[in-house]
């Protein structure tokens, strides 16, 4: 029998398993981001190498991505209306560049999400140390 998955997808599905067992929403939101982030990477460097495979895969890893974050925002919340639009504008440029790819498109959605990121964790050390 073929073997459907690469040793190195193999141990990303093995090791984002691990970390989405029994975490809390904060961390499941950051690997959500990271999950994203590192999709549109490979796909933009998929894209480059002529790797329609590799793009194809990306491309669903992002969606997956945006679909996990959307299905986790509360429209109540005092963010949540513009999550959501957030979430849903990326989610159409990506479906988007599944029939015609654009990189720069989806390198503004990487790096906006690169910039989330990294304030979102900076939050999480500023409220770490506020507690000590």
């Amino acid at each position: 029998m073929l073997m459907l998955r690469s040793p190195h997808e193999a141990y990303r599905k093995v090791d984002f398993d691990a970390r989405v067992a029994g975490a809390t929403p904060q961390p499941l939101v950051a690997l959500c981001y990271e999950q994203l982030i590192g999709a549109l990477g490979s796909a933009q460097f998929a894209h480059e190498r002529g790797d329609n495979r590799l793009k194809s895969q990306s491309l669903t890893r992002a969606m997956s991505a945006l679909t996990a974050l959307q299905l986790g925002v509360s429209p109540e919340a005092a963010v949540g209306p513009a999550l959501i639009q957030l979430y849903e504008a990326a989610r159409r440029t990506v479906l988007d560049s599944v029939l015609s790819f654009n990189p720069a498109a989806l390198q503004t959605i990487r790096s906006d999400f690169i910039d989330i990121a990294r304030a979102m964790s900076g939050q999480v050390h500023n409220s770490d140390q506020s507690l000590q």
